[in-house]
């Protein structure tokens, strides 16, 4: 039985009200009987009006469930369709001519183009790699991966001839980005005697070399003449370093596994520890004790003399859960758990409350802001309910209206459809709108799961609503005068092993106007901020700005597969592609309480997967399931062929509990089986309750 305390009728987790009593609230000078009783009031206005929209959402599916009933078999017309979703509500009227009003943001949000990482707040490893992935090494970025077109590195030690390729193409890189008067970077010996065609890129000395810009963005060339690649060098250049990660996502959402007070405490304390500046994690590597922490500033000396200082480190969102789930954390006197997105907000506020107070090692926000992404809010009336906790929330913390800024994630279809009433409902604390292709496609089909069967899950990408989805959401962004005060941001790169590729491809993000998108880990974030240096974001969008929108009948086009003949190879190869990835993220999920991994998929290619690409994999088996593409049996015998494949890829993981043959006693493999078969009934086509409801079981039966 969970310990207790009551707390203005709340039925508070002991360990939770210490936590916050001692380490979130004593430092602020704010009273605990006073927080309490403010949030016991706050829940009594916000607790209801959280359950009435989850209500008018499920209230909007059903609707929209008996019209694709109703028109079974006709092709839809987007006119009599849309006119259908304006009267029950689901498109509302666009909102006149406006322009947000946000204030009091950091240029790495407002003025500045660069990665974003997003990391679980659940490891304290990871959050400290994403915090300090503001600066990295671009040596080591390509001599580690296969960005670099070059023979791959021979040998245990370093390889002298891969070092030569990674110093041919730094200079290479300086010759575009920093461009020299005449000459190239590749012909200097002494960097005394360098000039640049723009004088104005240089910003001054560093403790290990000299500092320039391009695009806004920092290059520091390393100088050492005893490192083993300077020595080496004919400049004595040891290494180029980029500003990389501008910010950071530390996510208490998608890509953790925290299901009850124990693991939001845990999640709590990592964000209070990156926020007060003294969050370490002390690990085993290469049979070393090795203790990881936050890296200070780095501090340039101008040409004219003049000491300046440079983040260190990357600027944090927290991003809360959204509106659906509960938490047992904290229960309201009439015993119902807490709307988890409630509490998040409240309680991470709460802790960056410290940041604006001064009260922290380094600072986040220079602006004295807090920044906080929400995600999966369905439409302008949940974009206001939000707007309308946050004042809640910095009245109940004492701070200035709109010091909570909010980041919308345009990543469900009532959203993408109501962008701009969605933006000016949170007008005046907006600083931040992206895409995200994962969670759009997963409510694109739940949404639409009676109209028929849909393609094939990779075919997707390839549809006319993504096309309109990701111009639209640039497009209205600048429209409603994001550009400047908020990022517009784009999706992530899934596979952190195929840099090459990612060099190839996620150009196309900056070059839709996006000033931000995420990458995943901080190696790809070196790699892609290079693309921020050959793309000027700032200086397309007039041009961009000037290109048609598209339309609702682009947007609101329903991937449904015209026939759906299959043969039976195809099924199986369809059900067996979504089976595989959905079980390796499931088993480590519920067994192991981990929410976001390296994952391998089918053909043994690592993808870093979230409960996102979960909902899609869920949703299109249970769609094909539906509409009889394919039958149980079929499903049910992908999933058992391919927990047996997810078993070997996981042979070397002590921890790992096979699947195959424990039917009937894997948590895991049930979760997983519940995802499918009860897939057409989950709110939305969300993973959560069930994820929650197995991992819970799970615990139960550790401990």
């Amino acid at each position: 039985m969970t310990d207790r305390v009551e707390r203005s009728g709340l039925q508070v987790d002991a360990g939770l009200a210490k936590f916050v009593d001692e380490q979130v609230l004593a430092p602020i000078g704010q009273e605990p009987a006073a927080f309490w009783q403010g949030l016991a009031g706050l829940l009594g206005d916000f607790a209801p009006r959280n359950r009435a929209l989850l209500e008018k959402r499920d209230a909007l599916q059903a609707r929209i469930d008996a019209w694709h009933v109703q028109h079974a078999g006709k092709p839809i017309d987007q006119a009599e369709y849309q006119a259908f979703l304006r009267e029950i509500g689901y498109l509302v009227p666009e909102p006149g001519a406006f322009t947000i009003g946000t204030s009091g943001v950091d240029p790495e949000i407002a003025t500045m183009a660069g990665p974003q990482l997003v990391v679980p707040v659940l490891n304290a490893r990871f959050l400290l790699n994403a915090a300090n992935a503001r600066w990295g090494s671009l040596y080591d970025a390509w001599y580690g991966t296969d960005a670099l077109d070059a023979a791959p590195a021979q040998g245990k030690g370093y390889d002298p001839v891969r070092g030569a390729a990674v110093i041919a193409a730094g200079r290479a890189f300086l010759d575009r980005a920093v461009p020299l008067k005449s000459g190239s970077w590749a012909e200097l010996d002494d960097p005394e005697v360098l000039e640049l065609a723009n004088e104005r890129q240089y910003l001054g000395e560093t403790a290990k070399g000299l500092l320039f810009s391009s695009n806004g963005l920092g290059i520091e060339v390393v100088f050492d003449d005893e490192h083993p690649v300077g020595k080496t060098d004919r400049m004595g250049i040891a290494d180029i370093v980029l500003e990389a990660a501008l910010t950071t996502i530390v996510d208490l959402e998608d890509s953790v596994a925290a299901v009850d007070a124990e693991d939001k405490v845990q999640a709590y304390a990592n964000w209070l520890g990156v926020i007060r500046g003294d969050l370490t994690d002390t690990f085993e590597k290469g049979g070393q004790t090795m203790t990881r922490q936050l890296a200070g500033n780095k501090t340039v000396t101008t040409a004219k003399g003049e000491e300046g200082v440079l983040p260190g480190r990357s600027l944090l969102f927290v991003r809360n859960v959204g509106h659906l789930m509960t938490n047992p954390a904290i229960l309201l006197p009439d015993g119902g758990e807490i709307p988890e997105g409630i509490m998040d907000a409240v309680i991470t506020s709460a802790i960056s409350t410290q940041d604006v107070k001064g009260l922290t090692r380094y600072g986040n926000s220079r602006e004295g802001s807090i920044y906080i992404v929400k995600p999966k809010m369905h439409g302008p009336e949940e974009c206001a309910f939000t707007n309308d906790l946050f004042d809640a929330v910095e009245d109940l913390l004492g701070l200035a209206r709109n010091t909570v800024k909010v980041g919308v994630m345009d990543e469900e279809r009532r959203t993408s459809a109501n962008l701009a009433a969605c933006i000016h409902a949170v007008k005046d604390r907006i600083v931040f709108i992206n895409t995200g292709f994962l969670d759009r496609t997963g409510d694109e089909i739940h949404t639409s799961m009676r109209a028929g069967p849909v393609i094939r899950k990779n075919d997707i990408k390839g549809s006319t609503w993504i096309a309109a989805y990701e111009k639209r959401n640039v497009a209205i962004g600048l429209a409603h005068g994001l550009s400047g005060v908020a990022q517009i941001g784009k999706g992530m790169w899934a596979a952190p092993d195929k840099m090459h590729d990612m060099m190839e491809q996620k150009i196309g993000h900056p070059k839709t106007g996006a000033n931000t998108a995420w990458v995943p880990s901080p190696t790809a974030a070196t790699l892609h901020a290079m693309h921020y240096h050959e793309v000027n974001v700032f200086g397309l969008r007039e041009e961009i700005s000037a290109q048609p929108v598209p339309g609702l009948d682009q947007l609101l086009e329903i991937p449904l597969a015209a026939g759906a003949n299959w043969s039976e190879q195809e099924v199986r190869e369809e059900l067996d592609n979504n089976a595989q990835g959905l079980l390796g993220y499931v088993v480590r999920w519920i067994d192991q309480g981990v929410g976001c991994s390296k994952v391998p998929d089918i053909n043994d290619v690592g993808l870093m997967e979230d409960r996102a690409t979960l909902r899609i994999s869920s949703q299109h088996m249970a769609n094909w399931l539906f509409h009889g593409v394919c039958t149980r049996e079929q499903v049910l015998d992908s999933l058992q062929r391919m927990a047996a494949k997810v078993d070997a890829q996981n042979a070397g993981d002590p921890l790992y509990e096979p699947m195959a043959g424990n039917w009937d006693t894997s948590f895991a493999f049930q979760a997983a089986c519940d995802l499918v078969f009860k897939g057409v009934e989950q709110p939305n086509g969300y993973t959560e309750p069930l994820l929650h409801a197995w991992r819970l079981k799970k615990k139960a039966a550790l401990a």
